[in-house]
């Protein structure tokens, strides 16, 4: 409750937590929003002009590209979402035991993170997409192959950050178990940093996911996915830039409303930047009030 109450004073990002909320209603429940079958061909309407029956038009093969706009959250958000949530959940997991324990422990899981963290994410997806073959499933399978290296050695920074405090301390010497410790005293203080590193990976991964998909990496036709729409638009984007607008829109808000939210949830969940941001807003608008004031005194 503390973190939606400080939420709701910046409008950016509440309206950006709107806007993710929307989608994802929208993307789960497609088949209610979307007015037509997204893979039903109708030659006969090859690059109609919108009309009411189809609000954003029909793309080369004469789909609506409404109802593959709206169809095609799944591929880009929602299964994003399931793959950052599971390298979260495995990059946790092993940034919590490598920064509490510590020693060999530590030492293991931190060499295979260099490993896998000295190759560029892009070539490493390739590569494997490469070896698995084109498609989402093989995509997702890379980023949670690449992203959860990455979770694990911010997590453990944090951790070791957090262990080091003086009532953790006092746990560890009252002899409670060390995973009642983590449990109680590690995983609350830790949990603002996996929330702010979540919310600020989703844009990057959908970015790169319509990215793959444009290329022609990612989910194949007939299925609809906003990268894909932009590549097969491409083709007339002088003649109808319409059909690369909807798509592209679609991308760029989606990702703003996460990069939004990802900064206004470390203001929300970090006292400290709250309480500076509120001098700032306090020096900036007290000028203002004693002018005010000064005007009704008069």
């Amino acid at each position: 409750m503390r973190i939606l109450k400080n939420l709701s004073k910046d409008k950016l990002a509440t309206v950006s937590l709107i806007i993710i909320i929307l989608t994802m209603v929208i993307g789960i429940f497609s088949p209610i929003f979307a007015p037509h079958n997204p893979k039903e061909v109708n030659i006969g309407l090859r690059y109609a002009t919108p009309s009411w029956e189809y609000l954003l038009g029909n793309d080369h093969l004469g789909r609506c590209i409404l109802s593959r706009l709206i169809y095609g959250i799944r591929p880009s958000v929602l299964w994003v979402s399931v793959a950052l949530f599971l390298s979260v959940v495995i990059g946790s997991v092993l940034g919590f035991l490598a920064g509490y324990f510590r020693g060999k422990v530590d030492g293991v899981i931190m060499r295979i993170c260099d490993i896998m963290l000295s190759f560029p994410g892009y070539v490493m997806t390739l590569a494997i997409v490469g070896i698995l073959g084109v498609g989402l499933v093989n995509i997702l399978i890379a980023f949670i192959f690449l992203k959860w290296a990455w979770f694990t050695r911010v997590i453990r920074t944090s951790v070791m950050q957090y262990s080091e405090l003086e009532y953790v301390k006092f746990a560890k010497a009252c002899g409670i178990s060390n995973m009642r410790i983590i449990y109680k005293h590690i995983v609350p203080v830790t949990l603002s940093d996996v929330i702010v590193l979540s919310s600020s990976s989703v844009g990057s991964m959908v970015l790169q996911i319509s990215g793959l998909s444009f290329l022609g990496l990612g989910i194949q036709a007939p299925n609809a996915e906003w990268g894909m729409m932009l590549s097969e638009a491409k083709e007339v984007m002088f003649t109808r830039p319409e059909l690369m607008l909807a798509p592209g829109l679609a991308i760029i808000i989606v990702v703003s409303a996460f990069n939004f939210l990802s900064d206004a949830l470390q203001v929300a969940l970090d006292p400290k930047l709250m309480s500076s941001k509120n001098r700032i807003k306090g020096r900036l608008v007290s000028p203002r009030h004693k002018i005010q004031k000064k005007e009704v005194a008069k």
